[in-house]
């Protein structure tokens, strides 16, 4: 392209659109935490004490916005809660779906069921994300769900009154099971670490779910 163009050289990337990029033997990390700190620099927050809850951002995020035009005292606390969240974990990165089912779930296990199938979906996002990096994956993927009932319809092949109207996600998940690409094995709620990401936890069952995360600091020397 030099030849063609007037190119400058600026060297390694190492900061793109609010992303920073390091390198390190182990290879490399994008991050959003100069972001994260030029944030509650601008907000007055950069001195605020760390809050712990779950490890995500988006589904508060999406609430709060809901209130931008008029904000209340409580709206801006709930800010204020999320930027102090920030400050806490500002290199760790979390992949996640947060949004409103497009249907009205008749039942916890038609959630569920409708939930798998986007967990899925993710998975295999996740998946190509990591072959393009040259990085290879377990097969099959495995997706933990602690709802026996949403377990059973996926691995039975059967059609009854539960499942007629949800036969798309039925026919993508049975076929994913069936091409061994995919499988769902059961885990107790008190072990479901997906939990730390749709729901507030009381302390002890907060501290377990992130400690199986393995989160880690790129900024610790090793």
């Amino acid at each position: 392209m030099g030849d063609e163009f007037e190119i400058k050289d600026l060297g390694n990337l190492k900061y793109f659109l609010g992303m920073e990029v390091v390198r390190s033997n182990e290879g490399i990390s994008v991050f959003q935490r100069k972001y994260t700190l030029d944030l509650l620099t601008e907000t007055g927050m950069l001195g605020c004490r760390p809050a712990d809850t779950r490890p995500d951002i988006s589904f508060a995020v999406s609430v709060v916005s809901q209130f931008m035009q008029a904000p209340y005292e409580k709206h801006m606390e709930a800010i204020n809660r999320i930027l102090k969240y920030l400050k806490n974990t500002p290199g760790n990165f979390v992949t996640l779906r947060s949004k409103k089912q497009s249907v009205v779930a008749r039942s916890s296990v038609e959630a569920e069921y409708r939930a798998m199938s986007l967990g899925i979906c993710e998975e295999i996002w996740l998946q190509k994300v990591l072959s393009d990096l040259h990085q290879e994956c377990e097969i099959p993927l495995k997706l933990f769900c602690d709802n026996k009932a949403a377990i059973s319809i996926a691995n039975t092949p059967l059609e009854h009154d539960r499942t007629k109207h949800v036969e798309i996600d039925r026919h993508f998940i049975k076929e994913r099971l069936d091409n061994g690409s995919i499988c769902i094995p059961y885990i107790p709620s008190s072990q479901q670490v997906a939990d730390v990401l749709t729901k507030g936890l009381l302390r002890p069952h907060f501290d377990l779910c992130v400690s199986k995360l393995r989160l880690i600091d790129i900024y610790v020397p090793t």
